[in-house]
């Protein structure tokens, strides 16, 4: 009787799978040669595996596992250039479509790093030479009353209210309000610089500012190394302290915080808070992203990436400034009493700022400002940052996520 035969492995030159007796042959009489037998379908009564069958499973793997090692081959640039296309398709396309590219290996950018990437500069410089364009008289109503109805602009407080008046964009951004539109409250030591809502406000603790609720940034970041002490009327505060103990001037004296977030419909100009003295502006070319909430949210330190203009000067409680943030579309920032300064420059290096001081030998004083003045200007919207000191009993007037206009109290002693 013949024994069951077994598998001993494929034939290399036939694919095919041998069988073979005990000992290596057919121990049935006349058969002494090792039998041929093709494989059978996977699952088959043999057992026999389809090689097949498994290679068109693995070949999409292997074929992703391959093109993903190349890629790890290539240089970061190349890398990102060929990175980014599928990772915006990964974001935008529905029911998790690329789900699967993260089972063998790919990972996608970042939603930050993704968002970083945007040539948010060159942007905003494109809409800025677009806002300078002249409109045609006969398209001017159209194009200001969309804007009116998108974003609720009230242009019974404008000085002018006829839209034909307004040549192009830039014109209609920056107007004017009527001199009773903003009443200067007289009563209150601070006042709100522009129009805009109440991001955060409060005492600084431990170096950090939060620019929403829950996400913070370094005060150092933000402000850049402490000014000479020239330039300011206080007394020398000894170097081994923190930097926010190095601003605080004055024995007892806190450090406070306002952000005022300047939306779209908002009126653009900013005005003086207080009555204080301008010594020093620190302009730090940056990056040009969204200061909106949401963004703000999502992006540590947002406002130590982005462009900003830093006035830092003092007021009669000690150390006052008031910091101007740039953001998508707002590449403008202007300082009416500043003419060197130009924002929104093609080239600039990453970490860099560029510091101007009022103090001279014919100017001791500075710029010397009023509460309500007019102090500068954005195109479209951006943030407000008010850093200054004040007593421990100085109390903000306000409620986080209130809209405020320009002109009403922030807070008093």
């Amino acid at each position: 009787m013949c024994q069951s035969n077994a598998l001993q492995g494929p034939d290399l030159h036939t694919g095919k799978w041998l069988r073979s007796g005990n000992g290596g042959s057919s121990s049935c009489a006349g058969n002494p040669q090792p039998q041929l037998e093709s494989p059978g379908p996977a699952g088959s009564a043999g057992g026999t595996p389809n090689r097949r069958a498994r290679f068109r499973l693995q070949f999409p793997q292997l074929a992703l596992r391959r093109r993903l090692g190349q890629l790890s081959c290539m240089s970061r640039p190349a890398l990102k250039l060929r990175s980014w296309p599928l990772t915006i398709l990964y974001y935008l396309l529905p029911f998790g479509a690329l789900k699967p590219l993260t089972r063998v290996g790919w990972r996608p950018v970042s939603r930050v790093a993704l968002y970083k990437s945007v040539p948010t500069r060159l942007l905003s410089r494109a809409w800025g030479r677009l806002n300078q364009v002249e409109l045609p008289t006969w398209l001017r109503k159209p194009v200001y009353s969309l804007y009116i109805w998108t974003f609720g602009v009230n242009m019974k407080e404008a000085a002018v209210e006829d839209l034909h008046h307004y040549r192009n964009l830039s014109e209609f951004f920056r107007r004017k309000l009527k001199p009773q539109a903003r009443p200067v409250c007289c009563v209150h030591s601070v006042i709100s610089p522009s129009d805009g809502k109440i991001l955060n406000f409060g005492q600084v603790k431990n170096c950090e500012v939060e620019q929403v609720k829950g996400v913070t940034y370094s005060l150092e970041s933000f402000l850049g190394p402490r000014i000479s002490t020239e330039d300011f009327r206080f007394s020398e505060v000894p170097p081994g302290n923190s930097f926010q103990q190095q601003l605080v001037t004055k024995e007892g004296n806190e450090l406070y915080h306002c952000v005022i977030y300047l939306a779209p419909g908002d009126y653009h100009c900013f005005h003086s808070p207080t009555d204080w003295r301008v010594s020093h502006r620190r302009h730090f070319p940056g990056s040009l992203m969204s200061v909106n909430p949401g963004v703000a949210r999502w992006i540590k330190e947002l406002f130590c990436h982005n462009e900003r203009v830093v006035l830092t000067g003092d007021w009669k409680h000690g150390f006052f400034s008031l910091t101007a943030v740039g953001a998508t579309n707002v590449g403008s920032i202007r300082i009416y009493f500043d003419q060197d300064l130009h924002t929104n420059s093609p080239r600039y290096s990453k970490g860099s700022y560029n510091d101007f001081s009022f103090i001279s030998n014919n100017n001791k004083e500075g710029i010397p400002m009023r509460k309500g003045e007019h102090l500068g200007e954005f195109n479209l919207g951006s943030t407000i940052v008010l850093i200054f000191e004040a007593p421990k009993d100085f109390k903000f007037h306000l409620k986080a996520g209130q809209k405020i206009r320009f002109g009403e109290a922030l807070g008093s002693l």
